[in-house]
């Protein structure tokens, strides 16, 4: 068995659930996570381990969402969604679907590393030390960078009530 192989059979499970997370909707995850490991197969051999592999093919997933999302145009406008009740915690309010695309929306907009620091930790639910070592930095900078990226979005997400 080939180091993709045993790489594929270890994490596709982990990549497709991380998509459906992020996404909400399988067919779109099955895609995605076929199009996560064909770019893989080609990068594997750039890949240093700097990271845990997963937190790589997770990142790479991310990736692919976003540019299936920037390639498809916005059905509605942030101000248009109603959110009933924007102090509730951001995770809660990923549950549900259009509150999910009203926090994909804004955490589009965050700059970096408070984008991907949040997507890594809700999404990916990496570690705040996995997150720390996939950028060179702390455990704590992860934690307080993703603190501040959910205050980002809260602040955000009243602001457009």
């Amino acid at each position: 068995m080939t180091e993709f192989e045993q790489i594929y059979r270890a994490y596709f499970r982990d990549v497709e659930l991380y998509l459906r997370a992020i996404c909400h909707d399988e067919l779109l995850a099955e895609e995605l996570t076929e199009q996560v490991f064909f770019q893989a197969l080609k990068a594997l051999p750039k890949f240093r381990g700097d990271c845990d592999i997963r937190t790589w093919l997770c990142s790479m997933a991310r990736n692919c969402y976003f540019s299936h999302l920037r390639k498809e145009k916005p059905a509605q406008s942030i101000e248009e969604l109603e959110i009933p009740d924007p102090k509730q915690g951001v995770e809660e309010q990923i549950l549900d679907t259009q509150q999910a695309m009203a926090v994909h929306r804004v955490l589009h907009e965050l700059p970096e590393p408070y984008k991907e620091v949040f997507s890594l930790r809700v999404f990916g639910q990496l570690s705040f030390g996995d997150i720390g070592s996939l950028f060179g930095r702390t455990a704590n900078w992860a934690c307080v960078t993703y603190h501040r990226a959910r205050q980002k979005i809260r602040d955000e997400m009243e602001e457009s009530e």
